[in-house]
């Protein structure tokens, strides 16, 4: 049964129910039809191969791609080549070079999409696909001048053969994308949906994470693409639309693609629903135009009809899956259902810090002279600060101070800056945002941007190294949240609070061992109570988990109880360093920042 759930990517009853649906496809309806309606079949898991690619790059990365019938062309191109022009190449080796050439074009199409997303991506994607049928309206298919045909083998020659070879090839890629879903790769397609600041924060890069997604969902389109010219023999460019694209995305989106039964509903809708019209002499703008009202209802409604009718059995009969089950303990917590009261079970070390690696004496961030504007207003100047390891430094400052820029500067959303980073000494001006994560600087932002799709635990091991998600235990990832009054683990982020999501954006920084982690305003919204429970907490930081701390926060109580250290920011200037008590004795402190109240 685990098995089933990881083939089928779901919990509870929806996953095993699509597999079951799509054995009575593949077994059972062929018995059924007519020749004709075979062909229909056919071309039906044809599409709704394709369409798995976009519930891939869509569904899951959140990117717009409307050129899935260019990609699909080109995969015919590749097949059409390999079997005129190298020796008759073995049918599935035709099939599988054309996906995988197809793959690469993707890879080529995505790669100046890096800076584009939403509609953008989506035009840039579609003239793509235009393109391509500009190149073979002038060039032609192989063989196409010649009327070359592409004969299957003798067994493939029946078509419910080549019926159960399409949905080989379909059960497949469902498979490959399901269990791509519980790789770091599907949960950083899921991040980067969220949001590609957070992705990076978490070290992950977003521009191999979208290219990836670019290339599969152009691989798919390839594959789907070659078994259409072994369908049909022969193929023209009329086949390859771009407007079919527009009509293929709307039908993904309509049905919710990203599970395999949604794409074989919209491979269905797609061939079947047109031929019903017709039969009914209605215009073919009719489905092309349910078709559009449907994927409007969708992006209304959050998902499509499959991912809808997933999460209505879901809670008709319960879901039981481990990324929905919540321990007793979590049941038995006391108070707001985020998993709040569970007892520590003594000191933990989560493991080696890059701090342990390093002399004692070499601070665990140095932030030297640096300064930062915008056009012409100046952001940051000549700010400097030290963050000693083992140590809690707070960064002050009224609204409009340059603490947030501070952070960005300094984690590398922010590059066009002057002056210099050290983490354990190295600098890491000249590194993107990701690979700053890499080397031991980790944040948490001021607004959750945590991943709704997935558990406490996997959002947690996404956020740490590989090696050092390798050497943690899950009871040690269950004391650490308990130590933070976090969620259970196996709860999923989207049934908690918005409260205990940002705790465990901090205990994702804290886990990944970095040698300092940045904290933005991390009691905002809290009660006196539990602001003074997180100055307990952020001050033990160091000495139970390894990382430093910089905090950046509005509470003054919290700042006193957390910190060592703390500077003051005041129109992007440092206009005091020290500790907490002097440095909030200072009169320029007191003007600028507590107005003429001075707080002893």
């Amino acid at each position: 049964m685990k098995l089933v759930e990881r083939v089928t990517g779901g919990t509870g009853i929806g996953g095993p129910l699509s597999l079951v649906a799509f054995v009575v496809v593949l077994l059972v309806v062929p018995q059924m039809l007519s020749d004709y309606d075979l062909f229909l079949a056919t071309s039906a898991l044809i599409v709704a191969l394709m369409v798995q690619g976009i519930g891939m790059v869509t569904g899951r990365a959140g990117l717009i791609v409307l050129s899935q019938l260019g990609f699909a062309a080109v995969g015919a191109y590749v097949f059409l080549l390999m079997r005129i022009h190298l020796g008759g190449a073995g049918f599935l080796v035709a099939i599988v070079v054309a996906g995988l050439a197809t793959a690469v074009v993707g890879l080529l199409v995505g790669l100046p999409a890096l800076r584009l997303r939403g509609v953008n991506l989506g035009i840039l994607t579609l003239v793509f696909g235009v393109t391509v049928t500009v190149v073979l309206t002038t060039k032609g298919f192989p063989g196409q001048s010649k009327a070359y045909f592409a004969d299957r083998p003798d067994w493939l020659v029946a078509d419910k053969s080549y019926f159960y070879l399409c949905g080989v090839v379909f059960a497949l890629t469902s498979v490959a994308f399901a269990l791509l879903d519980r790789t770091r790769l599907g949960a950083s397609w899921l991040a980067a949906r969220r949001s590609e600041r957070a992705t990076a924060a978490l070290g992950r890069s977003v521009a191999r994470t979208k290219t990836s997604a670019f290339a599969l969902c152009a691989l798919v389109a390839g594959l789907s693409g070659a078994l259409f010219v072994g369908q049909q023999g022969t193929v023209t460019v009329e086949s390859f639309a771009p407007v079919t694209s527009l009509i293929i995305f709307a039908v993904a989106i309509m049905m919710g693609a990203r599970y395999p039964e949604g794409a074989l509903l919209a491979g269905a809708l797609n061939i079947f629903l047109p031929v019903f019209f017709d039969d009914l002499n209605i215009s073919q703008n009719v489905p092309n135009l349910l078709f559009a009202a449907g994927a409007v209802i969708g992006l209304l409604h959050g998902r499509g009809a499959a991912e809808d009718i997933r999460h209505r059995l879901g809670r008709r009969f319960g879901r039981t899956g481990p990324e929905l089950a919540v321990a007793s303990a979590d049941v038995a917590a006391s108070g707001n259902g985020a998993g709040h009261g569970l007892a520590v079970r003594g000191p933990l070390t989560v493991g080696a810090t890059r701090s342990d690696h390093a002399a004692r004496d070499v601070p665990a961030l140095e932030i030297r002279n640096l300064s930062m504007s915008y056009r012409n207003v100046r952001a940051l100047s000549d700010v400097t600060v030290v963050v000693p390891q083992g140590c809690v430094t707070a960064v002050i400052g009224p609204n409009g101070a340059g603490k947030s820029t501070l952070i960005d500067c300094v984690t590398g959303f922010v590059r066009d800056y002057e002056g210099e980073v050290r983490v354990l000494g190295e600098r890491i001006d000249l590194m993107p945002a990701h690979m700053r994560a890499r080397h031991g600087i980790r944040r948490s932002f001021q607004q959750d941007r945590t991943i709704p799709e997935l558990t406490v635990e996997r959002y947690l091991r996404l956020a740490m190294p590989r090696e050092a998600s390798a050497q943690t235990s899950p009871e040690e990832l269950e004391d650490m949240l308990a130590f933070f009054d976090g969620p259970h683990p196996s709860r999923m982020l989207a049934s908690v609070d918005v409260g205990s999501r940002r705790v465990v954006e901090v205990v994702a920084a804290v886990a990944a061992r970095p040698a300092v982690v940045l904290l933005d305003e991390p009691a905002a919204g809290l009660a006196a109570a539990e602001s003074m429970r997180l100055a307990e907490q952020i001050a033990a930081t160091p000495a139970r988990f390894g990382p430093a701390v910089l905090l950046v926060e509005h509470d003054m109580e919290l700042v006193q109880a957390a910190c060592t250290e703390m500077t003051v920011l005041d129109f992007g200037e440092v206009i005091a360093a020290g500790e907490p008590r002097e440095v909030l004795a200072d009169t320029k402190v007191a003007k600028a920042y507590l107005g003429q109240e001075v707080m002893a």
